[in-house]
């Protein structure tokens, strides 16, 4: 079975490493109260990479090590605030891409708190980068 998984090319592989669920406090937003008092954005991940390399190696260093992720993550989002989810979610898109294993990731952005004057479950953006 290994012998035929490694002659599969790269671009056919669809190996995916979701992390869901994320929750961060940060001050991202257009109003001021926004701005001033925060809120909880919550964060949903999901990781185009090929797994072939840690599979056969059992070795942190042959993926992505999710740990490590999640901590630039949460820099990004806790870390100079800006008005739309929009660039919030493009600033975590760049930042799961320059993990040299990760070929394409798929970021949401949730804000359920958005201040929205009708009653909601969740405001969500969800957008898709590749290299």
């Amino acid at each position: 079975m290994t012998d035929q998984l490694s002659q599969i090319p790269d671009s056919r592989v669809g190996d995916r490493l979701a992390v869901r669920g994320l929750a961060f406090h940060a001050h991202h937003g257009v109003l001021d109260f926004e701005r001033r008092d925060g809120q909880e954005f919550l964060v949903d991940l999901v990781l185009d990479l090929d797994t072939r390399p840690a599979a056969r190696s059992d070795d942190l260093q042959d993926t992505v090590d999710y740990g490590t992720l999640v901590d630039e993550v949460r820099s990004a989002v806790e870390n100079d605030p800006v008005d739309l989810i929009e660039t919030l979610a493009q600033r975590i898109a760049d930042t799961c891409l320059r993990h040299a294993e990760v070929a394409a990731v798929e970021v949401t952005v949730h804000k359920p708190h958005a201040p929205i004057q009708a009653t909601f479950d969740d405001v969500a953006l969800t957008i898709n980068r590749s290299r």
